[in-house]
């Protein structure tokens, strides 16, 4: 059909563009054209596990899962996942409630004298900042690695300053199990009920 022969249709008749919708912080954006979405993925915005959708989808795809895919392949590679993202770091974090306890505990041996107001120091939670400061350098430590793995860490919001939103979100994020997360708020309760 010649652009003349469209131009005598009635407007409801003449093809209409396809409109794309995407996720962003779990808001649904759109409706874009489909140059509009080339443009943020050659952009960046949106990158493979971007979630997308348009009129005749049953549900949200993963960009990487539509026709977009050549262009997302020609942007970047996919970020790692599973196996293939190193979890030594988010291990220590699992258990870093026990962890901040204990130098919470020689921190307060080290810098009184006396063991009887150490031990009462330690008791009534007077350096609390430590564990705090350890869980937070080792989230943005992890947060670290993952970006260099691929994983778009902004998707976790400033929510991932919190240590158990954070390792849910890094869970879910990565397609792995929950056990970091439990382990964390398993050692959180100990150190909670213990004090």
């Amino acid at each position: 059909m010649t652009a003349t022969n469209l131009q005598a249709l009635p407007p409801e008749i003449l093809p209409q563009e396809v409109q794309w919708f995407y996720e962003e912080q779990g808001k649904r954006i759109g409706g874009v054209s489909e140059a509009q979405i080339i443009q943020m993925i050659k952009s960046g915005k949106l990158t493979h596990g971007s979630s997308v959708w348009k009129k005749g989808f049953a549900d949200w795809k993963r960009l990487e899962e539509t026709d977009l895919r050549s262009f997302i392949d020609d942007v970047a590679p996919p970020p790692l996942r599973g196996a293939h993202v190193r979890n030594s770091v988010v291990w220590v974090l699992a258990f870093a409630p026990l962890i901040g306890s204990f130098l919470e505990y020689l921190f307060a041996q080290a810098i009184n004298s006396n063991s009887y107001v150490a031990e009462r120091a330690y008791g009534e939670g007077n350096y609390w900042f430590i564990s705090l400061l350890l869980n937070v350098v080792l989230s943005l430590w992890d947060a670290r690695q993952l970006k260099a793995a691929g994983t778009d860490t902004q998707q976790f919001g400033r929510w991932a300053l919190v240590v158990p939103v954070y390792l849910f979100q890094r869970a879910k994020a990565l397609k792995q199990n929950l056990a970091y997360f439990i382990v964390w708020v398993v050692c959180f309760v100990l150190v909670f009920a213990a004090a």
